[in-house]
């Protein structure tokens, strides 16, 4: 069999944090990642849990923005012991119907909850796309009821306008999770930015 061709796998950098590796997606991450995605807590302000396969192909989705897009979703693997938690990233919108924002998201298995591991690999892939990609603003968005995502949001520095909040249009009209608040960040102007 053919090996593939090298320019159409991705090239996702490696990011360092205090206590985090935002890295590449491996074949091992595909369990924890289909167990996490199965957790109802986890899922609580998504539409449904996912089963393997769904999960599975969420990772090749991934893979595919990072190709398409030159950013993504990085796998976090806590340093300390190797363990996967979860992802964070950048996102481009996915339609015309979605907010026309470049999209900081993260998802962490439940376990990880409260360490403040989301807000380390949040700010990380924040920066990065600042700093890196010059992207001007990000944004993120959730549920109302999702006070922890959004507690994240406010520790990166993001702020929320509620003339900014949107119905979700991939949801139906009764759908009791169709409401998002929507945070934004500015990349800070630097001198060299002629500010």
């Amino acid at each position: 069999m053919a090996e593939p061709a090298t320019d159409s796998l991705p090239t996702i950098p490696l990011i360092v944090t205090e206590r985090l590796l935002l890295r590449e997606w491996r074949p091992a991450d595909r369990d924890p990642f289909a167990a996490l995605n199965a957790d109802p807590r986890v899922m609580e302000h998504f539409p449904a849990t996912l089963g393997r396969a769904e999960s599975d192909a969420l990772v090749e989705r991934f893979n595919g923005h990072w190709t398409a897009d030159g950013h993504g979703l990085w796998a976090i693997e806590r340093t300390a012991d190797g363990v996967f938690l979860g992802f964070t990233g950048l996102a481009s919108p996915g339609s015309s119907d979605m907010p026309p924002f470049v999209e900081v998201g993260w998802r962490l298995a439940a376990h990880a909850w409260g360490y403040g591991y989301a807000t380390e690999a949040a700010r990380a892939a924040v920066d990065w796309g600042f700093e890196v990609l010059g992207i001007d603003e990000i944004a993120s968005w959730t549920t109302v009821a999702n006070v922890r995502s959004q507690a994240v949001m406010q520790r990166i520095g993001m702020t929320h306008d509620p003339a900014d909040d949107f119905d979700h249009p991939r949801l139906p009209v009764d759908h009791p999770q169709r409401r998002h608040v929507l945070y934004r960040l500015r990349r800070p102007r630097r001198v060299s930015d002629g500010g």
